[in-house]
């Protein structure tokens, strides 16, 4: 295995590990199936595009077409629309219904399939639209960063501006930027995709925390307030 070949797989070992590890406590410990479920879907993307690695696979593998089927699902809605509904249940106070639940993944899972093969089917048009819901996606995210900063919450902020900006880069040169002496299988750029994309989820994870934290904490006060007050 080449040094190449060997930091793609420790990249997208954390980005795995990321993924299953808040995932599952995004549902088990604040009952968020949006983050959750979409923790692990990117999570389980990345351990079929691992074997698919390993094993050096062809296009022609249905790893590779299970890859491709994920990517477009988390790149069209899923680390878009299910992102900013999942962090408006601190931001907002939003709770989603299990209808939004369930509609928001089948958007997404009709989506990601007529976006498969968007490369030799579709084109342009559907690269420029991964970049416009990104762009949508990261406003919203700024907006996080501020209500973060608002809060007092200075480091998550900071951490979640830069792995935003990480992720708003890597999203803009997806389908467009050729990194000098990479492979045909774009080998180094998926080693910086795997490792932003995973400091995404652990830094949107820790940052979501601190806010149902000081949430917490605010309707803790309010109740200690209207007690003394009655």
């Amino acid at each position: 295995m080449s040094i190449r070949e060997l930091l793609f797989a420790v990249a997208d070992i954390w980005m795995i590990a990321v993924g299953f590890t808040y995932g599952i406590k995004f549902i088990r410990n604040y009952k968020n199936y949006l983050l959750g479920l979409e923790w692990i879907i990117v999570a389980t993307s990345g351990s079929n595009f691992l074997v698919y690695g390993i094993l050096k696979a062809g296009h022609d593998s249905p790893m590779y077409t299970g890859a491709a089927f994920l990517d477009a699902f988390s790149r069209s809605v899923g680390i878009t629309l299910i992102l900013v509904l999942g962090l408006m249940k601190v931001t907002h106070r939003y709770k989603p219904s299990v209808a939004v639940d369930i509609g928001a993944f089948a958007l997404a899972a009709v989506v990601g399939f007529l976006l498969l093969g968007y490369q030799y089917h579709i084109g342009t048009p559907a690269k420029i639209f991964f970049i416009v819901v990104n762009v949508l996606t990261t406003l919203f995210l700024i907006y996080f960063v501020k209500r973060l900063w608002g809060i007092g919450e200075h480091g998550h902020a900071v951490s979640v501006a830069l792995a935003t900006a990480c992720g708003f880069v890597i999203a803009s040169t997806y389908d467009f930027v050729h990194i000098p002496g990479d492979d045909a299988e774009h080998t180094i750029f998926y080693i910086f995709a795997l490792s932003t994309w995973g400091l995404q989820m652990f830094t949107y994870f820790r940052a979501y925390r601190a806010f149902d934290a000081h949430n917490k904490r605010v309707d803790a006060q309010a109740v200690s307030g209207a007690e003394v007050t009655a």
